[in-house]
């Protein structure tokens, strides 16, 4: 059954290919490898405000590369090395400080600068057999799920070291961490050994310690906290629903009627993002991996303070749901096999990408309705999406585990703008600023 969790896990990009043969985590400071030279920007001679970080996997037992592009003139501005066959890579909450989950038993940090050279990247090395799947930066720690270990480890410091373990319940195989940076509770994702339903772990962040353990469905894969801390919503892949937990209270939301919690969805959800300005979370649905996925959109209003004098039931500083709440707004259908879901932050639209047909789709969320199919054949068999918001347009970055060229799609135009070589196989991409 071990083996099952971890075929599910490595679906996400996030199974690890190793593990150090060290029995302790212990921050071993730079790694001294040859550095890579930067690559000039070309373009306009400002210095600019917005980055896409890729990561990348050149194989053969060499270091990751990580590439660090200008959004304004999609130009390579350094590249540097992480540790072996990387796999799995996040930013903190500021968008200035990269981890990545490594095959060599590593976990590398780096601050994103335009100056970062090789031998500013700090290497930790994990515990013996913790097959980490997953990092989440907290504001003073950084939490690593290990799925060989059933615990989630805690690292303080520079470099990040082991401060302890806080073990998951027996039967349980911890798969990631939903939370926002700053929250009074994190929650760790965690699957039932036995193919049954999933729970989550509530780590408390002024103590470090995990207070309850809540219900959720079968074979969660991911999460996401609203901004404010006060809701998380769990993506049960094995079931098609969604769990809503009342992150202040601590336990299972209850929903008004009509909805219902857990919220059912498409075939396999596996990925969502919220769409703040519209109270809405948006998920991809991967469906059967041969037929077409779909978009699920669900309303997600609290309500607040400017709700007061029409509902008096409304505390504004822990408030319920609003009316609507949890309600499926519209499933839209995309394309084969959607993998991630990523949300322009102005709340126009959310970008699909779609792994078996290597394409994006384009869901305009006014209107609820694909409104462009965008084929990347340079990216094939893409996985994994970021997206920026911009004017006059932004830009979404795709990647696949498959391809040396990472895709740059304008949203005003929704047109492949041009790709950018990676020097390895696309691992996965973050924004700066999204």
């Amino acid at each position: 059954m071990q083996s099952r969790i971890r075929s599910q896990v490595k679906a996400f990009g996030v199974i690890a290919l190793g593990a150090s043969t060290l029995a302790a985590i212990s921050g071993c400071g730079n790694t001294y490898r040859p550095v890579v030279t930067a690559i000039n920007p070309v373009g306009p001679a400002s210095q600019p405000q917005k980055y896409a970080i890729a990561i990348s996997d050149p194989g053969n037992g060499l270091p990751g590369l990580l590439t660090i592009v200008d959004f304004s003139g999609d130009t390579v501005l350094v590249t540097a090395n992480v540790g072996v066959a990387p796999y799995y890579f996040i930013l903190n909450a500021g968008g200035n400080t990269g981890y990545t989950l490594n095959g060599d038993g590593t976990m590398t940090s780096f601050d994103v600068s335009t100056q970062l050279q090789t031998r500013d990247v700090i290497q930790t090395t994990l515990l013996n057999g913790a097959l980490p799947n997953s990092v989440f930066p907290d504001t003073t720690s950084t939490f690593v799920t290990e799925a060989g270990r059933g615990a989630v480890a805690q690292l303080k410091g520079s470099p990040p070291a082991l401060n302890q373990e806080l073990p998951i319940t027996a039967g349980f195989v911890p798969v990631y961490v939903a939370g926002v940076s700053g929250a009074a509770r994190q929650y760790v994702i965690n699957q039932s050994s036995g193919g049954g339903s999933g729970q989550v772990a509530a780590i408390e962040t002024s103590s470090n310690t995990i207070s309850s353990t809540i219900p959720v469905g079968k074979s969660p894969v991911y999460g996401v906290m609203t901004a404010d801390g006060k809701r998380a919503f769990i993506l049960n892949q094995g079931d098609g629903t969604v769990s809503v937990i009342n992150s202040q209270a601590n336990q299972l939301d209850a929903v008004p009627s009509p909805a219902v919690n857990p919220i059912p969805v498409g075939t396999a959800p596996v990925w969502a993002d919220l769409a703040p300005t519209r109270n809405e979370l948006v998920i991809a649905n991967a469906g059967s991996g041969t037929s077409k996925g779909s978009v699920s959109i669900i309303n997600i209003p609290l309500c607040s303070a400017a709700a007061l004098p029409g509902n008096p039931n409304c505390d504004a500083t822990n408030p319920i749901d609003a009316n609507g709440f949890g309600q499926v707004l519209a499933t839209v259908p995309v394309g084969v096999n959607p993998r991630m879901v990523a949300v322009l932050q102005d709340g126009s639209r959310a970008y699909v990408v779609n792994q078996a047909d290597s394409t994006v789709s384009v869901v305009n969320l006014t209107s609820n309705t694909v409104t462009a199919t965008i084929p990347v054949p340079a990216t094939v068999h893409p996985n994994f999406i970021a997206a920026i918001n911009g004017t006059p347009t932004g830009k979404v970055y795709v990647t696949s585990p498959e391809s040396n060229s990472m895709t740059i799609i304008r949203t005003d135009s929704d047109v492949v703008e041009t790709t950018i070589p990676l020097q390895g196989k696309g691992v996965q991409v973050r924004a700066q600023i999204p």
